[in-house]
């Protein structure tokens, strides 16, 4: 299919670009940007006032299928990310069973073709099982077309097997993705600790239960020469440790989730499951810090860490609540009302966290609009206002804090391999 996409602002992070031009799309392709008489669209798409992207890609979704499809499948997951602009994700191994082999990474990226909407790549486990004993096998998974590995949902808590991994990693250009949590020092906190935790009778998860292993794992990194990319950062203190990585040499990049930059502990009104997410909405410093991190390029991607439950998991209080939050479907929304139209990035620069850098981050294509690219391009209404409503979601999970919020940045259109996979038509103030 021909796609004319017209008067729209084109924003090209991997050009560092951003121009009012026409975009064509042939074969899949990129084809050029500008008038071209002689060329002869199938469809036209208006895109007047609206920006034009590069398709976003998610380093850090769940989708619970193997194993928990009651709370969202590889189609549902998919639709919602397609509904999110997101082109490409990366899928989370903590399924059941775990995708520790080439049978659940085959599963889940076959069925995700078969539906063909967003493309996924399964991530395997570090461990068999995710149970931090026995390295997963890794061979068979690299066969199987996986490129990182992650044991997220919990930390490897020995380094021996852990640092065994990460040599295999750097040898085998793995990328590994890590969830940094010391489990030892939890002891059943739910929420941040501090004044708000104790206001509410709550145990608390100090800002040390991420820092700890974030320090190890830099330091381990440095060790085996690795790639390490560190998921949903949420401390002061990761940014700074990244910061000196980084000028350290170490192969280090991190993400940050769009609750843990658009929400504070003051944010949380009551004991609402909703609010419950792991690591836990910090303090204003840490939020705030998270925000300068990424608008320095500290912090070099936006993620999701979409991790939908079932109502009863959620529409509880904290203590019982399952941790987690779904972000497919409000990732765009909360990015530019959260920080671009706040100053802290630019079109440009969010285009760049949530496309270019990713794919860099992942070694894979994506993140540009020049001709000759992959035709993945997302399109966002950043005029108009609207209410974000999970009775709306194509994800199962509705588990949010964001629900009756005002926002800017709707996702209009997700076009993948030069097909729309969603649309979502008439704008609404």
């Amino acid at each position: 299919m021909k796609i004319l996409i017209h008067g729209g602002k084109l924003v090209d992070p991997a050009a560092k670009a951003v121009t009012e031009a026409d975009l064509r799309i042939e074969n899949g392709k990129i084809a050029g940007t500008g008038s071209d008489p002689s060329f002869q669209p199938d469809r036209e798409i208006d895109a007047s006032g609206c920006y034009v992207m590069p398709g976003f890609i998610d380093l850090h979704v769940h989708l619970r299928d193997p194993g928990q499809t009651y709370k969202e499948t590889v189609e549902t997951g998919c639709a919602a990310a397609a509904a999110g602009g997101f082109t490409t994700i990366f899928a989370m191994p903590n399924t059941k069973p775990v995708a520790d082999g080439t049978e659940v990474i085959r599963y889940v990226e076959d069925k995700a073709k078969a539906f063909g909407k967003t493309r996924v790549h399964q991530i395997g486990s570090v461990t068999m099982g995710q149970e931090g004993k026995e390295l997963a096998d890794y061979p068979g998974m690299q066969q199987a077309g996986c490129i990182a590995i992650s044991e997220d949902g919990k930390s490897v808590m020995d380094s021996g097997v852990y640092r065994e991994a990460m040599r295999y990693a750097a040898a085998h250009d793995l990328l590994i993705m890590a969830h940094c949590e010391d489990k030892n020092l939890v002891q059943g906190g739910v929420m941040n600790m501090d004044e708000k935790a104790e206001e509410l009778g709550l145990k608390g998860i100090s800002n040390a239960v991420e820092d700890i292993i974030v320090a190890r794992d830099i330091l381990l990194a440095k060790e085996t020469g690795c790639r390490l990319h560190l998921c949903h950062c949420s401390t002061a203190d990761s940014v700074r440790m990244v910061q000196a990585a980084k000028k350290d040499g170490v192969r280090v990049t991190a993400e940050v989730c769009p609750h843990h930059f658009s929400l504070c502990t003051d944010d949380i009104p009551e004991n609402d499951g909703n609010y419950k997410m792991n690591p836990p909405l910090r303090s204003k410093e840490d939020r705030d810090t998270l925000r300068y991190g990424l608008s320095q390029g500290i912090m070099d991607a936006i993620s999701t860490d979409h991790a939908p439950h079932a109502p009863e998991e959620k529409n509880c209080p904290m203590e019982k609540a399952s941790f987690g939050i779904v972000g497919l479907e409000t990732a765009a929304c909360l990015t530019w009302t959260n920080l671009v139209e706040t100053g802290y990035l630019t079109p440009l620069q969010m285009a760049e966290k949530m496309s270019l850098n990713p794919a860099r981050i992942a070694k894979i294509p994506g993140g540009s609009l020049g001709a000759g690219n992959v035709a993945d391009i997302t399109i966002i209404d950043t005029e108009h206002t609207y209410t974000i409503d999970p009775s709306e979601f194509a994800s199962k999970g509705r588990n949010t804090p964001f629900a009756g919020q005002q926002v800017r940045g709707r996702v209009l259109y997700t076009i993948r391999d030069g097909e729309v996979i969603f649309e979502k038509g008439e704008q609404h103030d």
